[in-house]
């Protein structure tokens, strides 16, 4: 009783009040902690913080640190407990679940997934390499394209899965399977993708709060975004203005050529974040990474014996990674969408509604990159690939138990539910006299737009 009486508290509310710079604070399971310096030097980016600060972040804590992690929050210790903490049954099913999944080293066991996928961009690089040197059919350079787009999706995968968890024996070489399949293969900064992929697993699906969904002028999944909506991600305004309003009036029919040259938006992000004033972690090994696939995607593109055929070695080679940028959205596009931050209190009921599962079979799992496991993924966001399938049973009964969705589908169907989203959005922009959703009942019953 002594103990109990000595210790401070404050309430949720007084919690709140803590959330602005230089005055950051979090709870974590009760105990309140002080980050305001320690943003500075967070491995995740200040933006997931930033987000979260003056509300409990037990559950995002959970799902994106190791055991480890724990032991660096004393030095963060205010010395306050909330007085009037509450953990929800789903959330306390969700911790329940993860503390099982360590207990199992499920997060530990990485299986040799990324051994393999190594080996086979390894392989698919000999053989584009052969398709251009050593061929001189016109049909093999364009299979030479397409085994170069293979191979950037798998890439792009393992810089996916080193960006959430250590891969490799230890981090030294996790950060070097970063770069080289990051920024020396793909020619996408590995800065980038954590900068803005942190911020899209914390709010996800959140429209002013996810970069994943801010695709104006061109895409719009939810006619909110025509009240001109403040990014507070890329703090602009993403302005309805005219020519958003005609793009978005055909995004049903542009929507997979745009995806064809999805790679190009890519590059553009990566040179935008490497020259800005922003602070960015290895700014010199990016840039040195960027330069190394600007020096040899150029050469193998030079080396093919005339301009049309380079025009469509580098058009096939785009087109193939399609597949992976159509893969993204069809994950979250037709999803639950919301105005606003994300909360620390519901992270299991948004990450839930904001996804969509694509099913197939097993032996397709390689090519998917385990993320059609979506919501898993999202849940669990440390969790090898390999085991997404596994786990996958378990988060369906905690969905039925708690009455949430959990949406599971065939790439058709998928496919089919995200143009359908895209058309009731581009139909509702072509009336240039109701800019604004007028229909309540309408936009209650298609909350995503």
């Amino acid at each position: 009783m002594a103990e109990e009486t000595e210790k401070k508290y404050i309430t949720n509310e007084e919690l709140r009040k803590h959330n602005k710079s230089g005055d950051l604070w979090i709870a974590i399971q009760g105990k309140v902690y002080n980050v305001s310096d320690w943003i500075k030097t967070h491995p995740g980016g200040d933006t997931v913080i930033l987000n979260l600060v003056g509300q409990d972040v037990t559950d995002a804590f959970i799902a994106f640190h190791p055991g480890t992690a724990w032991h660096h929050l004393d030095n963060l210790f205010t010395g306050y407990h909330i007085r009037d903490f509450q953990v929800s049954e789903v959330s306390r099913d969700y911790r329940r679940m993860a503390a099982e999944f360590r207990k199992l080293g499920l997060f530990e066991n990485k299986g040799h997934v990324t051994l393999y996928t190594l080996a086979f961009v390894a392989a698919m690089f000999v053989g584009v390499l052969y398709g251009v040197l050593a061929c001189t059919s016109v049909f093999a350079h364009q299979i030479a394209a397409a085994l170069l787009g293979l191979l950037w999706i798998q890439s792009a995968y393992i810089g996916h899965d080193s960006g959430h968890y250590v891969v490799m024996s230890n981090k030294s070489y996790n950060r070097f399977a970063q770069l080289l399949s990051g920024n020396c293969l793909t020619g996408i900064s590995i800065a980038w993708w954590k900068w803005t992929h942190n911020a899209h697993h914390l709010a996800c699906n959140s429209l002013d709060y996810d970069p994943d969904l801010q695709h104006i002028p061109v895409f719009a999944v939810s006619t909110k975004f025509f009240n001109s909506l403040t990014s507070r991600f890329y703090d602009r305004k993403l302005t309805f203005d005219p020519v958003a309003r005609f793009l978005i009036s055909y995004q049903h029919f542009t929507y997979y050529p745009v995806m064809c040259f999805g790679r190009i938006n890519l590059f553009i992000q990566t040179f935008i974040l490497l020259f800005s004033k922003r602070k960015v972690p290895d700014r010199a090994l990016n840039f040195a990474g960027i330069l190394v696939f600007w020096t040899w995607f150029p050469l193998l593109v030079s080396c093919l014996p005339n301009w049309p055929e380079r025009f469509f070695f580098v058009f096939t080679s785009f087109t193939v990674t399609a597949l992976q940028h159509i893969q993204f959205t069809l994950n979250h596009f037709a999803a639950d969408v919301y105005v606003g931050p994300p909360t620390g209190s519901d992270w299991f009921e948004k990450q839930a509604a904001g996804t969509i599962d694509i099913s197939c079979r097993s032996y397709m799992d390689w090519f998917f990159g385990g993320l059609q496991f979506q919501l898993e993924h999202h849940l669990f966001p440390r969790l090898p690939r390999c085991h997404l399938r596994k786990v996958s049973p378990v988060v369906q009964e905690l969905c039925k138990k708690h009455n949430l969705p959990y949406r599971s589908m065939s790439w058709f169907e998928a496919n089919v539910l995200t143009i359908n989203t895209l058309k009731t959005a581009a139909y509702q922009a072509r009336d240039a006299a109701n800019p604004v959703v007028k229909n309540l009942v309408w936009e209650a019953l298609n909350t995503h737009g």
